[in-house]
């Protein structure tokens, strides 16, 4: 008789079929904050943006398309790959931050979307307990934290976690912010297992910086007000957020790894929150000189270059894809250590260390 574990059994994510390119916002009217215009020109805007981001495009969902779709698509195809019967779920966690955005920015959030997508999905057992989870970016990550609890207690044996959003739906057009955000979801499945070694789910750490950085991600009217009159959309103070993000996380993940026994040379891959490419290789480097080592080749995974910012979707769909080998060179292999960590608003960070079956 072994210890219980939290194992990852199924990953599913959506990617929507529509691709936005750098060059589909040639014609655009970026603003400064004040409503003014800014002084280079949009050719200038975006070749900048994709030399500090290293986003050349990004999806979006299509107009039939609400978050809870994409939420679905991607729990069904979890399920599919698990093979476990949905009926047999304790939990269904949906992470997410601005509900169903259909036109015009109206956001949906009742019922929850956890319960749009059980009922989706025809499950029908009063068991499985359905509710949403709102934490910026790391939402996701925590929805893992929080099943790997429920799942150690003894209280759940199985969950679906979710994160799904579409953030090109509260963008304000006219800021340049805007060239960031995409739509996607991504979804595991995660199940007790008895093993006499630990697997699965290692061990995990999160922190919330809200007194001094609760404002860096916030919702505000748009840099053209004679558009835009009455809208908010999703704005953000990138210079803070990026000496934020370089100051806390990669302490978080080493926190982390720590605390679960891990030693860095165990380490194989790194799976981040594809936030912007180089804050990403940054927190990289920072992380690696808390253990005064080099970072290996090959232990960042990115997607950010063609999927964008997705929010609460970024990490399960980078695992998803790697997972079912569909992002090569990069594969898991059975005792594989992987670290997963986000970091968004609130200011909200998170980690989790994880050995593959």
């Amino acid at each position: 008789m072994g210890s219980l574990h939290s194992v990852i059994a199924g990953t599913g994510s959506y990617i929507p079929p529509r691709r936005v390119t750098n060059d589909d916002f040639l014609d655009r009217d970026f603003r400064a904050p004040d409503g003014s215009k800014l002084a280079k020109s949009t050719p200038e805007i975006l070749a900048q943006f994709e030399s500090i981001t290293g986003i050349r495009e990004r999806r979006y969902a299509t107009e039939t398309m609400v978050a809870t779709d994409l939420a679905y698509e991607a729990a069904k195809a979890a399920l599919d790959s698990s093979g476990i019967d949905p009926e047999t779920l304790d939990l269904i966690i949906v992470a997410h931050n601005f509900g169903d955005v259909r036109g015009g920015g109206r956001s949906d959030m009742v019922p929850a979307l956890a319960a749009r997508v059980k009922a989706k999905l025809r499950i029908r057992a009063p068991q499985a307990v359905a509710f949403d989870l709102i934490m910026g970016c790391p939402g996701w990550l925590q929805g893992m934290i929080v099943a790997d609890s429920f799942i150690r207690s003894g209280n759940a044996r199985r969950a679906l976690v979710i994160g799904a959003d579409t953030l090109s739906r509260i963008s304000d057009p006219h800021d340049r912010d805007s060239l960031i955000y995409a739509d996607g979801a991504g979804a595991t499945i995660l199940e007790a297992v008895d093993s006499p070694s630990p697997i699965g789910v290692l061990g995990h750490a999160a922190r919330s910086d809200t007194l001094d950085h609760s404002t860096m991600l916030f919702m505000g009217p748009s840099y053209n007000e004679e558009v835009f009159l009455e809208a908010l959309f999703l704005k953000m103070e990138g210079r803070k957020l990026y000496k934020y993000a370089l100051q806390t996380v990669a302490g978080a993940m080493k926190q982390c790894l720590d605390d679960a026994g891990v030693p860095i040379a165990s380490l194989r891959k790194i799976l981040l929150h594809q936030a912007n490419g180089k804050m990403d290789e940054a927190i990289l480097g920072a992380f690696y000189e808390l253990y005064d080592a080099p970072p290996p080749a090959d232990i960042l995974p990115m997607t950010i270059a063609w999927l964008g910012n997705s929010s609460v979707a970024t990490v399960p769909t980078l695992y998803d894809l790697i997972a079912k080998n569909e992002l090569p060179p990069h594969a898991f292999a059975s005792g594989d250590v992987l670290l997963f960590a986000s970091v968004g608003a609130g200011m909200h960070i998170n980690a989790m260390a994880y050995r593959v079956p």
